[in-house]
């Protein structure tokens, strides 16, 4: 396996590849492993793409992973983080196509994992458990990852506040704010302050809270600070209880698609009449970055 961060695991800050699974979609997808495959024992795994796993642990991911238990699964950020019972944690980001999918039926009394057969399309990696069923990491253009993290690595160090915390309170917003000529969109994009919002997302906070996307986030006025912090978490909260934007490839735990990809009110809807003030929706490009909002309510 490789070893090292190197350029296939990189801090939270590097992570601008365009439309990859946000926060709830991530979100969606851990809270479905956690309910199919907390409490199962590894049996053994098969990479079938050697760069997709990163680990200081030198043996095979499959004997490294033998025996060890998931004890919950959860996130951070744009990650899926699989807790397991030696303290360690498998970690993945699943870029722009990845996909964590469960696998088989658990066979009472396996002893070992079965073959594996009937493996999705662009299987990467598949993680075997001693009941008979698996999870498949498939990754159409493999730039997704998977790293085993040891008890003591600091991985997430880098990682700014959980928009759905108690963290993420309007003052400490307000303080993260303070002083930044960077565009509000830039802003929100930036893993070291929020993690896990990206570029639908910051597109939707905006238009809810009728800030326009290049405005200096320093800039905003108190009560635009408080209507975009309040927007922030209504829509990822909104966008979590429909199970995510299907926009791409996205699908959860299950192999389904989410379903606020119908309550968007800006994204990928150029030339549509905005639904508050009727004006046209338009594109732009803001650090690089295809950016929606309306000109006639965001301000």
């Amino acid at each position: 396996m490789t070893r090292g961060w190197g350029a296939t695991f990189r801090p939270p800050s590097e992570f601008y590849t365009p439309d990859v699974p946000e926060l709830p979609e991530v979100e969606t997808i851990a809270r479905g492993l956690h309910r199919a495959i907390s409490g199962k024992t590894f049996g053994g795994a098969e990479v079938r793409l050697a760069r997709v796993v990163v680990a200081k642990d030198p043996r095979p991911l499959g004997e490294a992973l033998a025996g060890d238990r998931v004890t919950q699964v959860g996130r951070r950020g744009k990650f899926v983080v699989m807790s397991l019972a030696s303290g360690r944690s498998l970690v993945v980001h699943l870029r722009m196509t990845g996909r964590l999918i469960v696998q088989g039926r658990p066979q009472t009394g396996s002893a070992c994992p079965e073959p594996v057969e009937g493996l999705l399309p662009y299987a990467n990696v598949v993680l075997a458990f001693t009941d008979g069923s698996r999870l498949t990491f498939a990754d159409a253009r493999t730039f997704g990852r998977m790293r085993l993290v040891e008890p003591e690595e600091a991985w997430a160090a880098d990682f700014g506040l959980e928009p759905l915390s108690h963290d993420f309170s309007f003052e400490r917003f307000s303080e993260l704010l303070a002083g930044r000529t960077t565009p509000i969109k830039v802003f929100l994009l930036d893993q070291r302050r929020i993690a896990g919002i990206g570029n639908i997302y910051a597109c939707e906070a905006l238009w809810e809270a009728r800030i326009r996307p290049t405005r200096p986030a320093g800039k905003l006025s108190k009560q635009a600070r408080q209507r975009l912090h309040q927007s922030i978490t209504d829509v990822l909260r909104r966008a979590i209880e429909m199970r995510g934007t299907s926009v791409d490839d996205y699908v959860d735990a299950d192999g389904l698609r989410g379903g606020y990809q119908n309550k968007l009110s800006v994204y990928g809807r150029d030339g549509e009449d905005c639904a508050r003030c009727g004006r046209k929706i338009v594109r732009t490009v803001v650090a690089q970055r295809g950016t929606w909002s309306c000109t006639g309510c965001q301000r």
